[in-house]
């Protein structure tokens, strides 16, 4: 068999079927670069100077992102900031189950990894298991789902009812341009972890998610203090041996802590945010403030930035990270006025911007997500940025690949 490597730029379902003479041929095509050789054979349907060869995109195309972070840590908002950056809304899937957690947009796929649970509600209360544990989630199907999709395969994925608690029938999922997956175990089975092309985790203080769980499950869902505190204890241990050792992996992380503007402040309202950015990433430039690899202390407040009390304050510098070295961009506090944030944006470098003031932009585009104001947001904000930057370069790499083979 012929083996036929197609390139396509921005679509990643291509096929064809073509018969032509023995030779090599290098074929242009609008937006599309296509490498193929073939070789000489006899068949029923082929005369002895042609042979039959089927054309399939063979390398992959779907870029996959993981991101991992425990429940109720705001991993719907940042897929709400990511899929914004790449233009279009993410929606659910057409015509399909209303309760779907799929969201699609045209570049994106976000898929939650509860969808992969083996367990339903009722089956995880029988045998004493959280969702959090390894052995309520099927990792084999989403191991070879993952890959399928990557490997440019449409698959028909679970879905997981959170209103009812049971397992509904499968939807179909094309490969997209870019493939998400988040939820508690994106890089938990190393076999999902090698496929993902770049991993952040989400990183919530025990002290911030305790606040941040008050604030929604009371406020919102009418759940009492004490039963908020049972449900945190009851997921810890599961907690702390499988979804936290995941951040180790992680090609960034988006730490979320109490502030130190106000001592003995727990209350979740006014936060300290560190963006952990492992180096040596392949495609990816850790953003750095002023003068990369120094270590900065600054306090942008004054003529040009509104702050009120207690003020903001950003820190910039190397460090290691589980063994890894990483830049840390660090901001404590939050901002007045989102106009005035292209004055810090202004002194950032490698955010990954196509032109000034977008991160600004994307931030006063989505002024009312949880997150607005202080460095949850705009951290999200730039790790969008940056992701859209890694696609590109991906994509340009292997468009290229052939290329230079063919010149060799």
């Amino acid at each position: 068999m012929a083996v036929c490597t197609v390139y396509t730029i921005p679509s990643l379902n291509s096929t064809c079927s073509v018969s032509i003479p023995t030779k090599t041929y290098l074929g242009f095509h609008q937006r599309q670069v296509v490498l193929f050789s073939t070789s000489r054979r006899s068949s029923r349907r082929a005369s002895s100077n042609t042979s039959e060869i089927r054309c399939s995109a063979e390398e992959s195309k779907t870029v996959v992102i993981g991101l991992a972070a425990d429940s109720g840590c705001g991993k719907s908002t940042f897929m709400r900031r990511l899929t914004s950056v790449f233009g279009g809304a993410a929606e659910p899937p057409k015509g399909g189950n209303p309760d779907s957690n799929t969201l699609i947009s045209d570049t994106t796929t976000v898929i939650c990894l509860d969808d992969y649970h083996s367990l339903d509600r009722t089956g995880r209360k029988e045998k004493g298991v959280t969702a959090l544990d390894p052995k309520a989630n099927n990792f084999d199907l989403m191991y070879e789902q993952v890959k399928a999709l990557k490997d440019g395969i449409s698959v028909e994925k679970p879905i997981y009812n959170h209103v009812s608690g049971l397992l509904d029938p499968p939807e179909l999922i094309k490969p997209p341009k870019i493939l998400v997956i988040e939820g508690l175990h994106p890089m938990y089975d190393s076999r999902v972890r090698d496929l993902l092309d770049f991993s952040i985790y989400l990183d919530i203080s025990n002290e911030v998610k305790f606040a941040w769980k008050i604030q929604r499950d009371m406020a919102e869902r009418g759940h009492s203090l004490e039963s908020i505190k049972a449900s945190i204890e009851a997921r810890k241990p599961d907690f702390d041996a499988y979804i936290d050792p995941q951040k180790q992996y992680a090609d960034a992380v988006i730490e979320v802590l109490p502030t130190q503007l106000i001592p003995g402040d727990n209350g979740g309202k006014v936060l300290r945010v560190k963006l952990v950015m492992k180096e040596g990433v392949k495609f990816f430039s850790p953003v750095y403030l002023f003068d990369e690899g120094s270590t900065i202390s600054w306090i942008p407040c004054g003529r040009k930035l509104t702050c009120s009390y207690p003020g903001i304050k950003f820190f910039y510098g190397p460090d290691t990270y589980f063994g890894h070295e990483v830049s840390v961009l660090e901001m404590d506090g939050q901002f007045d006025r989102l106009d005035e944030l292209i004055y810090v944006e202004s002194h950032l470098s490698n955010i990954s911007t196509k032109f000034y003031g977008e991160v600004t932009q994307q931030m006063l585009k989505h002024s009312d997500f949880p997150g607005s104001n202080n460095g949850t947001g705009f951290f999200q904000t730039i790790v969008g940025l940056k992701i859209r930057d890694l696609y590109e370069q991906i994509i340009t790499s292997k468009a290229a690949a052939p290329l230079e083979a063919a010149k060799a």
